[in-house]
């Protein structure tokens, strides 16, 4: 039994929630999204609330359920505060900027690493060693910012790479300390 799935999801103040079909709808003042409600799920808008059940009672009918309702629940809150990840730079001579909505990074390599940064992600560097990636929709803001972070990962030896900001990397000893 789903317990998640079966909580309803209150809608936030100053969210407008709708649904046409099987399209479910949110609108705030950061945005719009809207959510293409799979058939194994149904969606029902109760006064402030919005109640997520499941057609049939098996397997992959509860696995949609809790899926539906934190999707549904994320998109609220999206469009109300919005979602941030904050990524720093560790490494000497490490630098990026933005130019012409492309991410631009010196990380070590030899070449410049640039990224197009996606439509619906905002992207800013306050400084040369931190990258701000906000949105309202909160898979593609992880999504990129995962996407800058796999283009040099902490290594484990000096720490050096692209990290979340206060993301502890675990620091191995090398090969004069084992001796």
């Amino acid at each position: 039994m789903s317990r998640i799935g079966n909580k309803p999801v209150p809608v936030i103040d100053g969210v407008k929630v709708s649904l046409d079909g099987d399209v479910f709808k949110a609108e705030g003042p950061k945005g719009a999204l809207t959510f293409n409600i799979r058939p194994e799920v149904k969606v029902a808008i109760e006064g402030n609330s919005v109640v997520i059940g499941r057609v049939q009672d098996d397997r992959i009918g509860r696995c949609f359920q809790g899926t539906t309702r934190a999707l549904i629940n994320n998109m609220i809150a999206g469009v109300k505060t919005g979602y941030e990840k904050k990524l720093e730079l560790q490494g000497v001579g490490y630098v990026c900027n933005i130019s012409n909505n492309v991410l631009s990074l010196r990380v070590g390599f030899a070449n410049e690493l640039k990224m197009p940064i996606p439509g619906g992600v905002t992207v800013v560097c306050p400084d040369q060693t931190h990258i701000n990636v906000s949105g309202i929709d909160k898979q593609a803001v992880g999504e990129f910012a995962a996407r800058v972070r796999s283009l040099r990962k902490p290594e484990p030896y000096k720490g050096k790479g692209i990290r979340y900001v206060g993301e502890q990397i675990k620091i191995k000893a090398g090969k004069s300390a084992k001796s």
